[in-house]
């Protein structure tokens, strides 16, 4: 069995052929040791020092040398509008303090869906539909992508 022990990132990807591809789920793409399937079957363990955010246009570099680059899934997902600023602020800080992964946009803010959220949302006066699309919430404060926790 192959095993993965790099992710690179390139700056040009006209130049990168990948070997394959994997398409990952916003929980999947924050690993260390696991074993994965490729998109075409390829099965190999991802092996990481610590764990990592594999993001999308990312890649996998096998022992072998070949390349899978990182796709994002699209996941069921719902996005919070609205024109007044100050109502996206209010329910970013209530999405905030329950510690939910957000996209925040200056108009919207987009999360998994969750039918007790949705709700809380819309009871505060935004406009919540159901959207189906890759998942790249903003990184934890207390590190460079995903907080796991941090230290004082």
């Amino acid at each position: 069995m192959q095993k993965a022990f790099k992710i690179k990132s390139f700056v040009d990807l006209n130049e990168i052929k990948p070997f394959d591809t994997i398409t990952l789920t916003y929980d999947d793409r924050y690993k260390r040791r696991i074993l994965m399937k490729s998109d075409n079957g390829l099965e190999f363990l991802l092996d990481l020092q610590k764990t990592t955010e594999l993001r999308t246009g990312n890649f996998i570099e096998l022992d072998d040398g070949k390349l899978l680059q990182i796709i994002a899934a699209p996941e069921k997902l719902m996005k919070a509008t609205s024109n007044n600023h100050l109502l996206v602020m209010k329910g970013a800080w209530h999405i905030g303090n329950r510690h939910l992964p957000c996209e925040i946009d200056i108009e919207s803010l987009t999360l998994h869906y969750d039918h007790v959220i949705k709700e809380m949302l819309e009871n505060l006066g935004l406009v919540v539909e159901v959207i189906y699309q890759p998942f790249n919430p903003e990184g934890g404060a207390y590190g460079e992508t995903r907080t796991s926790g941090h230290k004082h």
